[in-house]
This record gives C-alpha cells, sequence and structure tokens, in this order.
C-alpha cells in the first residue's frame, strides 16, 4: 500500500509540474541572410527543424546576396528549436523565410505568438522595414536585435531605431546571432518588453 501511495502521490505531483509549464511561442524574423538560422540553431538546445534548401541560378534573381556572397542555403518554410530559460519556461522558437515570396507563411507562423525578434544587419537596414511593418501592424510587441557582423560597420542601438523609425520604446539589442548566451538575452529582453505590453493592453481593456 505503502508502495502504491508514493507511486500515486509521484504521479500527482508530475501531473501538477506538467501543468504549471509555460512554453511561449517566439518569431524569429528579419532579411535575407540576416542570421535567423543562425541565432535559432545557436540557442536551441535541441537539435533544430530546418527547411533549408541550396539556392538556385533562378533565385539568384530575386535573393540579393550582395552582401552575404559565402551564402548557399535559404529557408523555405521554417526554422524551429526550443530554450528552456528557467524553471517552468520555455521558448518555442519559429525562425520565418526572409524572401518576399515566402511570406504567406508568416500570418500563420504568428498565430499565437507572444512576441518576435527581427534581426538586422546595418550592411542593409533597409531590408528590416517589411518585418518591422509586418509587426506593428499586427500589434505584435518585438525588439529589434542587430546581428554584429565582423566587417560590418557599428552602430549604437539609438541610431538603428531611428534609422528604422521604431515606435518609441521598441528594444533594440546589439547581438552576435552564434552565440548561445547572446542569443539567449535578446530572448529574455524580448519575453520581459513582451509581458509589459500584455498587461499594460490588459490593464487599459479594463479601465
Amino acid at each position: 500500500m505503502a508502495s502504491e501511495h508514493s507511486e500515486e502521490t509521484n504521479a500527482d505531483h508530475a501531473d501538477h509540474t506538467d501543468n504549471s509549464a509555460l512554453a511561449l511561442k517566439i518569431l524569429v524574423a528579419g532579411g535575407f541572410g540576416v542570421g535567423k538560422t543562425t541565432l535559432v540553431g545557436a540557442v536551441s538546445e535541441i537539435r533544430p527543424l530546418r527547411t533549408e534548401e541550396l539556392l538556385s541560378e533562378l533565385g539568384q534573381n530575386v535573393d540579393d546576396t550582395g552582401a552575404v556572397e559565402r551564402k548557399t542555403t535559404t529557408t523555405v518554410a521554417m526554422d524551429f528549436g526550443r530554450i528552456t530559460i528557467r524553471s517552468g519556461l520555455s521558448l518555442y522558437l519559429f525562425g520565418t523565410p526572409g524572401q518576399d515570396r515566402f511570406w504567406f507563411l508568416w500570418d500563420e507562423l504568428s498565430q499565437g505568438a507572444l512576441g518576435a525578434v527581427v534581426l538586422a544587419d546595418t550592411r542593409r537596414l533597409e531590408d528590416s522595414f517589411p518585418a518591422v511593418d509586418y509587426f506593428e501592424h499586427r500589434r505584435i510587441p518585438f525588439v529589434v536585435a542587430v546581428n554584429c557582423f565582423t566587417n560590418a560597420r557599428a552602430y549604437g542601438a539609438h541610431e538603428v531605431s531611428r534609422a528604422l523609425d521604431l515606435d518609441r520604446g521598441t528594444p533594440v539589442v546589439l547581438c552576435d546571432a552564434r552565440d548561445r548566451d547572446s542569443g539567449k538575452e535578446v530572448l529574455i529582453r524580448l519575453v520581459e518588453y513582451a509581458g509589459r505590453m500584455h498587461t499594460a493592453r490588459l490593464l487599459d481593456s479594463v479601465s
């Protein structure tokens, strides 16, 4: 009997633990070749799911590889990864395709998302505008993460914010998409910001 009671207690505890765990959906967006797949792969604690295909000769006419000449593949659906921020809090990461012709997937991927990371490359900052506009128009909280490429000119967060004409308060952070700790800091910043935004909207709706 004691053994059966112990097993029941452990099962109840496991159920309670599972029920108290929180998983949040985060999008990682940005222009072509900005480092979305790299970021998801760097921070994911599981082997990331990738849907990459080799760049074709036909794609050369529509995919601007001007600042990323070494890029040979492109995401055609999404990247997926998972990271545990702390006990009871996990993030499911969905990397979006960067090219315009795959944007029909964005509406599906953004359903139920807490927020988004917009990766930016200062060598091609104009490529960030479509993602910024997308999330602003849909009122999805986002942070801009400047991927600091070694051969790119360094800009401060305030300069990037002005160049992208971001709404006041939208966070801009500098990062290295290859580095797990750097990527994790970006995600923590997003969760904190999105939490404040959702709380403020909730309070506004009941006031």
